[in-house]
């Protein structure tokens, strides 16, 4: 694995008047002027106005094309998922014990159905399902319990028109949830933890989200620190994606998560959010689940998660900044508000003052 890598940085209002000076990030909405160039653990600046140098080495190459390629969005069914913009996917937890709201909408899939089309009317362009916690010492969900969770909501969903993925490590559960109008597969082990996860993810030919942690054939918490962990989950996934790409999923159908607060320090999930744009090197769009995570309560007096909006809102608007496509959140209006404040100011600042 090679050494070198790049962080967009120095981003700018405009690229009105600084052409050759400016790069757009990922077909979006951003455009940086400058690259953190990281390599045997030195790091520094280059313009890019002068990356000509730097664009010689093939690595680097490959991955300011990465950074700079427009995101293909996903036709699913009806919907479309677009990545040129940020967008919002809402959480639907349908367990007993959800670090969060475990146990509100267990047992009446109606409710839960009805709060994932509110989510939806709220703005959120896709609604994820889960039913089973993963929060730090959660007990293993038998499978056929797990699928009598979610798909009877999927299907209330799937009929009501939303867009809907299925927040699961099992391969049965995923077939079920498929099966049942789900479209995109959510996988916070990154099909490590089921031998069949891969293959059943490969013949459906669905989209899927890759998300890093320590150790995901026995659990997303976890491991034993790191050096710099911005760089090293980047490895991780960037290795797994060609994983992926090799077992038969197409580079186009996998987005990837960095896994903020799953096996990782508060100063690691810090770091992560910092360094949030050097993921944009993977080529993939980017998914941050940050919500009500436990780093907001450690930086807030220790607040329970029910009381985590604003340091939830605040990351979702870092990860926006960095210019993540997919924001994961319990809280969807407050979020989708945000979002929308922040596209009046970018569509302004894009027209010049």
């Amino acid at each position: 694995m090679s050494s070198l890598h790049l962080r967009p940085i120095q981003f700018v209002d405009t690229p009105v008047d600084r052409d050759g000076a400016v790069a757009r990030l990922a077909g979006g909405m951003l455009w940086f002027s400058a690259y953190e160039v990281i390599e045997d653990g030195r790091r520094r600046t280059v313009p890019i106005a002068e990356l000509d140098t730097l664009l010689r080495d093939e690595r680097a190459a490959r991955l300011h094309a990465a950074i700079t390629a427009p995101r293909t969005a996903l036709t699913l069914g009806e919907r479309t998922l677009r990545f040129d913009q940020p967008s919002v996917c809402g959480i639907l937890n349908v367990t007993p014990d959800s670090f969060s709201d475990g146990g509100t909408l267990q047992d009446d899939p109606a409710a839960a159905a009805s709060d994932g089309v509110a989510m939806a009317a709220a703005g959120a362009a896709l609604i994820d399902v889960g039913g089973e916690s993963t929060r730090p010492g959660a007990a293993t969900v038998w499978e056929g319990d797990e699928i009598a969770r979610v798909v009877p909501v999927i299907e209330r969903l799937a009929r009501a028109g939303t867009l809907v993925s299925i927040d699961t490590r099992k391969a049965s559960v995923m077939e079920a949830a498929l099966a049942a109008g789900a479209a995109i597969v959510n996988d916070v082990a990154a099909l490590l933890w089921d031998d069949r996860a891969l293959e059943v993810v490969a013949k459906a030919e669905c989209p899927v989200v890759l998300m890093h942690s320590p150790d995901p054939a026995k659990g997303p918490h976890g491991g034993q620190g790191y050096r710099d962990v911005v760089v090293e989950v980047f490895d991780w996934l960037e290795a797994r994606v060609a994983a992926v790409v090799a077992g038969g999923v197409a580079r186009s159908r996998i987005i990837v998560d960095p896994g903020v607060g799953f096996g990782k320090s508060l100063a690691d999930n810090l770091a992560l959010m910092n360094g949030l744009t050097i993921f944009h090197g993977l080529g993939c769009p980017i998914l941050l689940g940050a919500s009500r995570k436990r780093m907001i309560g450690a930086l807030s007096n220790e607040a329970p998660a029910n009381e985590r909006l604003g340091g939830s809102v605040a990351l979702a608007l870092t990860g926006v900044i960095a210019g993540a496509q997919l924001l994961r959140v319990h809280d969807v209006p407050e979020t989708v508000q945000a979002m929308r404040v922040w596209r009046g100011l970018r569509d302004r600042a894009l027209v010049g003052r």
